[in-house]
């Protein structure tokens, strides 16, 4: 079975095959000219955006995410922002350090919503999967993108998510919880 994710981004679509490796699923890029505007107010509702917008452009049962990391001393900064926090990869993981320098509460969370829609558009399935952590003091690590190399994950022995296997981090991180959740909802539901 084949559904459309809703991303531009090679590296997630590549993450969520990986994960769903033996579900008998494959996920696919949406066709050209998708570029949603997402003007959510949560992920939960940028996750539809993207969703709907790549099921018009496919006609096809269409999976999307949106995700973000959450500090709690920032109150929830760079959260739906955290894409577009800074220019670069290395300017946002800079900018938030230089924000965290001063707090001594680093906790944080990586938040990931996903929402399946049928051939039709209509919902079929709303999940949100989390990981716990803290903001390190310095970036470690050279796997995985976006804030992972300075994401520790809690319980993970003073780890970050950059210095983990891609299998690792596909275990217990916030997309891979979510995208198990949706998959089990398919197998319940004979979706598969």
């Amino acid at each position: 079975m084949e559904i459309v994710f809703a991303t531009a981004n090679p590296h997630k679509l590549e993450e969520i095959n990986e994960i769903s490796k033996g579900s008998g699923i494959k996920f696919i890029l949406p066709p050209a000219g998708f570029n949603p505007i997402e003007n959510g107010a949560t992920f939960e509702e940028n996750s539809l955006i993207k969703a709907k917008a790549a099921n018009k452009l496919s006609g096809k049962m269409s999976l999307a995410d949106d995700s973000g990391l959450c500090v709690e001393s920032l109150n929830g900064a760079p959260g739906l922002y955290s894409a577009r926090y800074a220019g670069t990869q290395a300017e946002k993981i800079s900018k938030l350090l230089e924000e965290m320098k001063d707090k001594t509460n680093r906790k944080a969370k990586f938040v990931c919503s996903m929402t399946l829609l049928d051939e039709s558009g209509n919902i079929l399935c709303v999940k949100t999967g989390e990981c716990h952590g803290e903001i390190a003091h310095k970036a470690a690590g050279c796997g995985g993108f976006g804030y992972d190399p300075i994401f520790l994950v809690e319980g993970a022995g003073g780890k970050t998510m950059a210095e983990m296997t891609e299998h690792e981090k596909n275990e217990i991180s916030h997309r891979g919880r979510a995208l198990r959740m949706i998959l089990e909802f398919l197998s319940k539901n004979n979706a598969l």
